[in-house]
């Protein structure tokens, strides 16, 4: 199971830090994905961290605003996103692939993952 959390309502140029709790499988053995999906649009790649944390991947989107982390100890995925746009406005989903990954595979498809947390809501106003 994937728990997302720390979604809200956030004026742009704001900060915001999502988490995603997983349970019931060995975390450290793959890697971990972050997406949104905004009202009428497809869900989108965000950004993807390796299963020790030691390589990520972002969006052009969103490069050198959002932060992609984990801790392996806690189970949790974060993603910090800092200089919030509206663009931004979306749901939020966290993502685990079934199989284990190499150290530094990074997943950027929806259809590598197949775990999804239920999604946090992201609003930015102008």
């Amino acid at each position: 199971q994937l728990q997302a959390s720390g979604g809200g309502l956030v004026q742009a140029g704001g900060s915001l830090r999502l988490s995603c709790v997983v349970s019931g499988r060995t975390f450290s053995g793959y890697c971990m994905g972050w997406f949104r999906q905004a009202p009428g649009k497809e869900r989108e790649f965000v950004a993807a961290v390796s299963r020790g944390g030691g390589y990520t991947h972002y969006a052009d989107s969103v490069k050198d605003r959002f932060t992609i982390s984990r801790d392996n100890a806690k189970n949790t995925v974060y993603l910090q996103m800092n200089s919030l746009k509206p663009d931004d406005t979306a749901i939020y989903y966290c993502a685990a692939p079934d199989l284990t990954t190499g150290r530094d595979t990074l997943l950027k498809s929806t259809a590598q993952y197949d775990y999804w947390g239920q999604g946090t809501k992201v609003t930015v106003s102008s």
